[in-house]
Formats: C-alpha cells, sequence, structure tokens
C-alpha cells in the first residue's frame, strides 16, 4: 500500500531529466536565405508604388491647370 509513491516519484525523476540540450551561443546571426525571392516580389511593388506617385502628381497638376482656367 505505501509503495504507490516509488513508481510516482521514479516517473516524476525520469521526466525532469528529459530536457531538451540547449543549443550552442552564436556570436553572429545566420545570414538571410530568401533575399533574392523577397527581392524577387517587392521589385514590381516598388514600381507600382512610383507609377502611382508619378499618377498623382499628374492629377494634380491637372487639377491646377484646371482651376487657373475656370478663374
Amino acid at each position: 500500500m505505501k509503495l504507490h509513491w516509488i513508481p510516482a516519484a521514479s516517473l516524476a525523476l525520469l521526466l525532469g531529466a528529459c530536457q531538451r540540450p540547449q543549443p550552442a551561443p552564436t556570436d553572429q546571426k545566420p545570414e538571410p536565405q530568401a533575399t533574392a525571392l523577397r527581392d524577387h516580389i517587392q521589385e514590381p511593388l516598388n514600381k507600382a508604388h512610383a507609377v502611382q506617385a508619378a499618377t498623382d502628381q499628374a492629377a494634380d497638376d491637372q487639377r491646377k491647370a484646371i482651376d487657373a482656367a475656370t478663374q
């Protein structure tokens, strides 16, 4: 009857000993591997932003020309 704690204590000790090994500390971070893919995806987005800025500027110039002509 009093031997019920022995398996529980053994199990607790075994589970306590099962830990992951600590990773070795590194002084520098690894270099990113996916920069080419990211750059390839980002290129059309940057181009679209530039086109949007040019379109906004042209619309602003046209609006100013219309305002100047109607006054």
